[in-house]
């Protein structure tokens, strides 16, 4: 395996997040972490440092990455927002809830014949780091968000690493069964401002090694020299 990731630091997340409702029940979503844990051993083997920021799984995380453990959107915020100029690729692989409770329950609440809960947004992660990038007038680091669609894949996902201001969206049809969620399993298709790139069905960890092939194609693009302007006095 290339050491093409020697020298640099990739964060990580993975894993859904849990949003409590009570001291016993929680908001979350079928995430399983393989694909974000895949993308953490991926960059390992390429001889990067890597930072996981790991929200509940119940994975194993490679022994030779820092993980940082979270539970909440919040707290998966803080983790990354704490270390993200550390990083020189960012890879957001989690399945962060869109919403939590407004007013969590001390006590476990009783069955009812109807339960009514006010939900409010979580903190939208990958696009406050598309805002810290700009505002910062940063080109490094890499970012890289997911997207699990069910329909209009392409035009979300465009929509998607536009208004987040990211470098690429790795999307995938969470419609599909045997994929994505739940599996070890994945197709993806990688879309960046220049290139939409279709990852054929593999093992997750085949799919993480070719998305951070084209984290590196996004950074050599982002260094490569821009060719000098010809003058008139060069003719």
């Amino acid at each position: 395996m290339a050491q093409d990731l020697a020298g640099e630091t990739v964060l990580i997340t993975a894993g859904p997040t849990h949003e409590p409702i009570d001291p016993v029940r929680y908001l979350s979503n079928r995430s399983s972490g393989r694909m974000g844990y895949a993308l953490a051993e991926a960059a390992l083997r390429r001889g990067a440092k890597v930072i996981l920021v790991s929200g509940p799984t119940a994975l194993q995380p490679p022994a030779a990455a820092e993980t940082i453990f979270v539970e909440t959107a919040q707290q998966m915020r803080t983790a990354v927002l704490d270390r993200w100029e550390q990083a020189s690729f960012i890879i957001m692989a989690a399945a962060v809830a869109d919403y939590h409770v407004k007013n969590i329950s001390p006590e476990k609440i009783k069955r009812k014949a109807a339960l009514e809960l006010q939900l409010e947004p979580n903190p939208d992660i990958l696009a406050d780091l598309g805002s810290l990038r700009h505002a910062t007038g940063k080109r490094s680091p890499v970012l890289i968000g997911f997207a699990a669609e069910t329909e209009d894949l392409l035009e979300n996902a465009r929509s998607k690493l536009t208004r987040k201001r990211v470098d690429a969206i790795v999307v995938n049809d969470v419609a599909r069964t045997g994929i994505g969620f739940d599996s070890g399993r994945n197709e993806v298709t990688i879309v960046t401002p220049s290139e939409v790139m279709a990852v054929p069905e593999a093992g997750k960890l085949e799919i993480a090694q070719k998305i951070l092939e084209a984290a590196l194609r996004i950074r050599q693009q982002q260094v490569a020299p821009v060719p000098a302007s010809t003058s008139s006095a060069d003719l």
